[in-house]
C-alpha cells in the first residue's frame, strides 16, 4: 500500500501546474477593438496586448461584450481583465492595473447638420448627452453635473441614436472620430484627459500583472505602442 501511496505521490509532484489562463474582455469600439474576418478580436488595443501576452507567456482568451457586462466580469470573476478602462480614482483600488494602453483627449461630438453653438461645457449641459453604460464617461458626466444623460448597451447604439438625431451630444475619443464618416459630425468641446489600461481582477496574479507591464514600459519606451497608433492613424497623447 505505501509503495501505492508512493507512487501517486510522486505522480501528483511530477505532472506541471495548469497554465493560469487570463480572460480578457473588450468592446466593440472601432478602431481600437474591433472584430477580424474570423470574429476574433484586433485593434489597437488588441496589437499592444498580443505583444504583451506573448512575450510574458501567458495563456489568454479575449472576447468582445456590451461594455457594462465586460466591466463587470472584471469586477466579479476571477482572472478576468476588461481593456481599455479609464483609470479613475473611483476605480484604482478595485482592480490591478496595467497601463497606460492609451492616453486619449475625450471630446464632446454633434451631427454638424446641429449647429448647437456651445463654447463651454456649462453649454453642452442644456442638451441631451448619450453614452455607455458604466462607461467612465457617464460617471465624468454625472460629476460634472450633466442633468440629461441617455445611456445605451455599447458604442454602436449611442451613435446610431445620434445619427438620428435622438440624442444631441456623445463623448468619443479624439481619434475614433478620425474614423466616423467625413463631414457628419464635428467636435464641440473637450470633455477630458484621460490615461486608459487593462483592469484586472484582484485575483490576478501580482507577479503576472508585474510581467505585463514591464513589457508595455518596454513598447513605450522603444517607440512600438506610437507606431501601432501610427499604422492606423490615430493620435496618442504623451
Amino acid at each position: 500500500m505505501w509503495r501505492t501511496l508512493l507512487a501517486l505521490t510522486m505522480l501528483t509532484v511530477a505532472m506541471p501546474a495548469a497554465a493560469e489562463r487570463l480572460y480578457i474582455s473588450t468592446e466593440e469600439y472601432p478602431p481600437y477593438n474591433f472584430r477580424d474576418a474570423e470574429g476574433q478580436p484586433t485593434g489597437v488595443y488588441m496589437d499592444q496586448l498580443k505583444i504583451i501576452l506573448e512575450r510574458a507567456h501567458i495563456d489568454y482568451e479575449a472576447t468582445i461584450l456590451p461594455w457594462a457586462r465586460a466591466l463587470a466580469l472584471a469586477e466579479t470573476e476571477p482572472m478576468h481583465c476588461v481593456v481599455a478602462a479609464a483609470r479613475t480614482a473611483q476605480r484604482e483600488h478595485p482592480f490591478k492595473w496595467v497601463s497606460p494602453i492609451h492616453t486619449d483627449r475625450n471630446i464632446l461630438v454633434a451631427r454638424s447638420i446641429a449647429f448647437l453653438g456651445i463654447k463651454t461645457l456649462e453649454d453642452a449641459k442644456a442638451y441631451t448627452v448619450g453614452t455607455q453604460r458604466n462607461d467612465y464617461t457617464e460617471t465624468t458626466l454625472k460629476s460634472l453635473g450633466f442633468p440629461r444623460i441617455e445611456l445605451s448597451a455599447d458604442f454602436d447604439k449611442t451613435l446610431a441614436k445620434l445619427t438620428a438625431g435622438r440624442i444631441d451630444l456623445m463623448p468619443l475619443s479624439e481619434s475614433a472620430l478620425k474614423t466616423l464618416p467625413p463631414g457628419e459630425f464635428v467636435e464641440v468641446i473637450t470633455l477630458t484627459h484621460q490615461s486608459l489600461g487593462m483592469a484586472c481582477h484582484a485575483s490576478v496574479p501580482d507577479s503576472m500583472i508585474q510581467k505585463m507591464q514591464s513589457v508595455l514600459d518596454e513598447l513605450i519606451a522603444d517607440g512600438s505602442q506610437r507606431r501601432i497608433y501610427e499604422k492606423y492613424e490615430l493620435v496618442i497623447w504623451p
